[in-house]
């Protein structure tokens, strides 16, 4: 694995690459902005809430003192759990990430579990001091990836990804592909985890990098299932095939 300040570049026990465009520091400090208004609105309409229901709970058997208990709480859970929960259920985005068109994986190029959102956030408290995220500007500067502290602890970066707006004309790759049974006997786990990146992520790069990184991954399957695959679409409907038909015979679990 190698990184540049733009790019980094994945490379893979097959010796084939997979390149992601790095989030900087304004990309990141834009998503960052859009977040801290959400918890903002959020918080405030919570403590609105809980002024005009205060005098109610005073007749109430729990008391208001119970219930400023659980608005403590409310707020606290909602600016410490905001970025692990919408990154753990968006796949590596929260709502700021996703209007800044940015988005977590792992450093090999597979989606973030729970596990990972939940570890790269527990060091966001240190990344915020001793100032909004001094800290956490610093380490991404001295980054070559761009790394806060909590992506050196859950083994993370942040990438650019292009709308799914800007990619649907290539959505359309994934129709109409028919394709015969293939022996994918000869292709390994690594192999097939390459594919399942690719696929993955093939929506979010551009143009000109997603026909070449299919025809390269293409190059090294083809061979294994006596094939010869030339030219986009039929590169990305070979890799579908391949990968699908590889899951059906039960020998990768992702």
């Amino acid at each position: 694995m190698s990184s540049s300040f733009d790019n980094l570049t994945i490379e893979t026990p097959e010796q084939t690459s997979l390149d992601f465009p790095l989030a900087g520091v304004g990309s990141r400090f834009l998503a960052l902005a859009a977040d801290l208004a959400i918890q903002f609105i959020a918080g405030f309409i919570l403590l609105l809430v809980a002024v005009f229901a205060l005098p109610a709970m005073a007749w109430s058997r729990f008391g208001p003192q119970w219930f400023l208990a659980g608005v403590i709480v409310l707020v606290y859970i909602l600016n410490s759990g905001y970025f692990a929960f919408f990154e753990a259920v968006w796949n590596g985005q929260t709502p700021g990430k996703r209007y800044a068109q940015i988005r977590v994986i792992k450093d090999d190029g597979r989606p973030i579990s729970a596990y990972d959102s939940i570890a790269r956030n527990f060091l966001r408290v240190v990344d915020e001091l001793p100032s909004f995220y001094i800290v956490g500007v610093l380490s991404i500067f001295l980054s070559k990836q761009n790394k806060r502290l909590g992506d050196y602890v859950a083994g993370t970066v942040v990438v650019h990804e292009k709308t799914i707006q800007d990619a649907r004309p290539f959505l359309e790759t994934k129709s109409d592909a028919s394709w015969p049974m293939l022996d994918t006997s000869h292709i390994t786990v690594d192999e097939l985890r390459v594919i399942e990146t690719f696929l993955h992520r093939r929506d979010s790069f551009e143009p000109a990098l997603r026909t070449s990184m299919a025809a390269k991954i293409t190059s090294r399957i083809a061979p294994k299932v006596g094939m010869e695959v030339v030219g986009w679409p039929q590169t990305e409907r070979f890799l579908e095939a391949v990968y699908e038909q590889y899951r059906s015979a039960g020998r990768y679990q992702s």
